[in-house]
């Protein structure tokens, strides 16, 4: 077990202890990092069906008005824009390789734009050999290629993993594949995530000083790496139910649990209403 890590199971619910998470905002000001599917959407069969609803964009919105919040997904920047419709979050999409803000404008990271006709070599082979699996989806993104397989039958999905194994042993030391919720992510092999993208971030917008309390908000194995890059300087908030067959014995680098997207809008409300009581003592 890393420094810092326990199993989902036995972390405390961020809305119980919203007293000690006031506590912890007081006099400091949040900048809020958000996952898009699972944390701000319910998880879906088909990417596509992950709309954002009303309540949530409106809690997000409410939000932003009272301190810095970004979207880190591994979707592309500007489909992420468009699903959200908001139009003052800073977005960084495929997993921070593609960032926008509203105040530096977009802000593109050169890592792994050599990869371009591989990944699209990549995209090719897992067209072609998942076209006969029923249910595999394959998901084109500018920086990384998903093979999705929630809705392949169960005893079909080791032949999605051997596909993506036989890709990877293919290009020894230029791909590396994360694993996700029903997802496979074949990616370029260079040292990138959304915890060095969440760093990233608050370097670039003047964010990293000690006045700032980042939070980051996410579900996916994927988002353990920002958990583990704001462990002891920020708060790692996940989003899922202990209890959940798909998380059995995990482990990660959050600090609270919120219990799915009721939760996440409170959770948001809070950290809104403890910005805005800091802005008005500020002003005072």
């Amino acid at each position: 077990m890393e420094s810092g890590e326990r199993p989902i199971a036995e972390l405390p619910s961020a809305t119980a202890e919203s007293a000690e998470i006031s506590r912890r905002l007081a006099g400091r000001r949040p900048a809020v990092f958000l996952d898009y599917d699972g944390t701000l959407t319910p998880i879906v069969d088909r990417p596509e069906d992950a709309l954002i609803s009303e309540s949530m964009r409106s809690a997000v919105r409410r939000l932003a008005k009272h301190c810095p919040v970004g979207v880190v997904s591994g979707r592309d920047r500007r489909v992420v824009q468009e699903l959200m419709g908001v139009d003052d979050l800073i977005v960084a999409g495929s997993h921070g390789f593609d960032i926008w803000s509203p105040s530096g404008g977009t802000i593109q990271r050169q890592e792994g734009s050599e990869f371009g006709d591989l990944l699209q070599q990549v995209r090719g082979r897992l067209s072609e050999e998942l076209g006969s699996i029923p249910g595999a989806l394959v998901e084109p993104k500018s920086n990384s290629v998903a093979a999705h397989f929630r809705l392949v039958a169960e005893e079909q999905r080791p032949r999605v993993k051997e596909v993506v194994d036989r890709i990877l042993a293919e290009n020894p030391g230029k791909l590396k594949v994360t694993p996700g919720k029903m997802v496979f992510e074949i990616q370029p092999n260079i040292d990138w995530d959304k915890g060095k993208a969440v760093l990233y971030l608050l370097h670039a917008l003047d964010l990293d000083g000690e006045d700032v309390l980042p939070i980051y908000v996410g579900d996916d194995i994927t988002d353990e790496d920002a958990f583990e890059a704001l462990s002891g300087r920020g708060l790692g908030i996940y989003v899922g139910r202990a209890d959940d067959p798909e998380v059995a014995g995990r482990m990660t680098s959050a600090d609270y649990i919120v219990g799915g997207m009721e939760e996440v809008e409170q959770f948001l409300d809070l950290v809104g209403r403890s910005a805005g009581a800091g802005s008005a003592a500020g002003s005072g």
